[in-house]
């Protein structure tokens, strides 16, 4: 007897949006269906080879398409692990990972756009309702003997017991029109999105038999023929393969509907044999910047697969690559530990990140454009491999680029080095998160006094990654907020020299001790009065702030030092009119700290003692 549900509350807003919203790119559900038809012939290929309970299995993985054209239907079938009862009702009837809300969330407007998610977020499944308004389902769980299938209208969903010869999932389509009832779209179809799918894909398909000697005329026979290609493509020689199989195969693995930026195919040989293929996306994935983020790398054994959520496979500043590692000498039964601890592994890691960050430096040489569009997508997370001590810093350092305040757009490290004015000793940066506030900076007056190019570094990875990275190319990387760096610039003895404010600055010392570490006169500023800067071992205020977002809050709070300009007019002034020193000593803090970003304690404390001054100037 059927036991009647109701489908999840989401998964009817989902419903409702493939059916109404989406239907422009409706073709995808085909690829959709084998994709997940292909993941379930995976997992049981997979226990097949290591696990006892499933090895006396006698099958041979295969997909079966059948169209009936009179019924209005396309199935597609598939020998794999199968689903139980419950696994039917998990798996079709809900949403896990809050899946919908997210592919919700993403949703542009833009419908051949928005169709390209489905797959990315596990949804695959529901797109079938673009083109069947009834879905039958029937299913057999590997190594049971009972069978149901599970009938949806869309609205609602039923599930039977039901009869079915061996284990595998037929889905059947009611279809709502003829165009998916004909043999020659669905062909074109799965040669598209599913060629390179490693299962052969079967389908009845009536063909033109030409005259036998002695006949006048042919005829039309229907035979059963596989229409896919069914090769690991990574496993073909590059010499026999063309731009298209490429990106054919990137979007079935990748349910993504652009071509990518780039493909690194790559075939070892040796003492450690294997085949990678890895992809560069040209759009951003859904979750690049989660913490949950799916890999986007499948690992197989010999063409077995074994799994596609390693996250250990490549570094997480590598997220967004896509593709397949496939090993010859790993135990099929492979697990996390092994991928973790195998040397094997640890080397085909290795080689991969090298091979990969090799390809980026040769795109960046050999079309600027297509590398600025990659690094507009993939930038951030490239510069997170620059935290720590990673093997591949210098690699890094080569793809990063930068802001600048002498150019527009972005620049790398190598180019900025290559400008550096003779006897500069070297590469300086100013960070923070406002770029029209940085390039206004105090700090800068010098160096724009005296030509020298500063790197604008205004994305929150930057304060947490450049004060690990200490040099370029032999060259010092310094911020300009370190308050070691005046000789460096060139600000010479006298122009620092303190004694035309000696007054001055001893009361400024006093009133000002419990909130900057010291007090000092400068030559690097011409225009400002005064600067706040960092002493070399101490973190700048993004660096504070940044740490705190991290849950660092209850670290002892960082003094700055105040640098003053000795030429400033309204520092020698007050060396004759200290009694004024006790009105401005606040003030001219408070507008330092102001002038790089900082916050304030009291904004309506310095609005009156501004007031005040002002009064007096009056």
């Amino acid at each position: 007897m059927a036991e009647k549900f109701e489908f999840q509350t989401e998964v009817n807003d989902l419903l409702n949006l493939m059916i109404h919203s989406l239907y422009s790119n409706k073709e995808i559900f085909l690829r959709e269906l084998v994709s997940n038809a292909s993941d379930a012939l995976d997992k049981l290929n997979y226990l097949s080879l290591t696990d006892e309970a499933y090895k006396a299995l006698n099958y041979v993985p295969r997909i079966d398409l059948a169209i009936d054209k009179d019924a209005k239907t396309l199935s597609i079938s598939d020998n794999g692990i199968g689903m139980s009862h419950d696994e039917l009702i998990e798996n079709l009837g809900t949403i896990a990972r809050s899946g919908t809300k997210g592919f919700i969330s993403k949703l542009s407007g833009d419908a051949k756009k928005d169709s390209s998610l489905i797959g990315q977020f596990g949804v695959g499944f529901y797109s079938a309702f673009m083109v069947a308004d009834k879905i039958e389902v029937i299913s057999r769980k590997a190594l049971e003997k009972d069978a149901y299938k599970w009938t949806s209208d869309a609205k609602s969903y039923e599930i039977a017991p039901a009869t079915r010869q061996d284990h595998g999932t037929t889905i059947i389509l009611h279809l709502k029109d003829d165009e998916f009832a004909d043999e020659w779209r669905v062909e074109s179809i799965i040669k598209k999105y599913s060629n390179h799918i490693p299962y052969p894909i079967f389908m009845d398909k009536t063909e033109y038999v030409p005259p036998k000697d002695g006949e006048k005329e042919g005829s039309y026979e229907s035979k059963n023929i596989q229409i896919n290609k069914a090769n690991a493509i990574w496993r073909v020689a590059k010499s026999q393969l063309k731009a298209e199989d490429y990106n054919e195969f990137y979007k079935q693995i990748s349910h993504d509907s652009h071509d990518p930026l780039l493909y690194i195919h790559t075939k070892a040989e040796g003492k450690i044999e294997y085949n990678t293929l890895f992809y560069v996306p040209s759009t951003e994935p859904f979750d690049l910047f989660r913490v949950d983020y799916q890999s986007g790398v499948k690992l197989y054994v010999k063409r077995v697969f074994i799994t596609d959520d390693a996250k250990e496979l490549l570094p997480s500043y590598l997220r967004f690559i896509k593709g397949v590692i496939d090993v010859e000498d790993l135990p099929l039964n492979v697990s996390r530990e092994i991928l973790q601890e195998n040397a094997i592994m640890k080397s085909v890691k290795e080689a991969s990140v090298k091979k990969i960050l090799s390809e980026l430096g040769k795109l960046k040489q050999s079309d600027k454009d297509k590398y600025l569009e990659f690094y507009k997508l993939f930038g951030k997370v490239l510069k997170e491999g620059l935290y720590g001590w990673g093997g591949e810093k210098e690699s890094l350092l080569d793809l990063v680029m930068f802001k600048s305040t002498t150019r527009d757009g972005l620049i790398s490290l190598k180019e900025y080095k290559d400008a550096m004015k003779e006897g500069q000793k070297s590469i300086y940066y100013i960070s923070g998160n406002n770029e029209k506030m940085l390039k206004s900076s105090p700090l800068l007056e010098s160096f724009k006094k005296d030509g020298i190019e500063v790197l604008i570094m205004d994305e929150e990875i930057d304060t947490i990654v450049m004060p690990m990275v200490n040099e370029y190319d032999k060259t010092p990387i310094k911020s300009v907020s370190s308050a070691d760096i005046d000789e460096e610039i060139g600000v010479k003895e006298e122009s620092a020299d303190d004694s035309k404010i000696t007054k001055t600055i001893i009361k400024l010392k006093e009133i000002l001790k419990d909130e900057v570490k010291d007090v000092r006169a400068t030559g690097r500023l011409s225009d400002s009065a005064a600067c706040i800067v960092y002493d070399k071992n101490d973190p700048d205020y993004a660096m504070q702030q940044m740490l705190k977002q991290m849950g660092q809050g209850d670290l002892p709070p960082i003094k700055p030092i105040l640098e003053v300009n000795p030429q400033h007019e309204l520092l020698i002034k007050l060396e004759s009119n200290e009694a004024a020193i006790y009105d401005v000593a606040e003030v001219l803090l408070d507008l330092a700290k102001l002038n790089e970003g900082i916050s304030i304690k009291n904004p309506s404390e310095l609005s009156k003692k501004i007031t005040k001054l002002m009064l007096k100037a009056l």
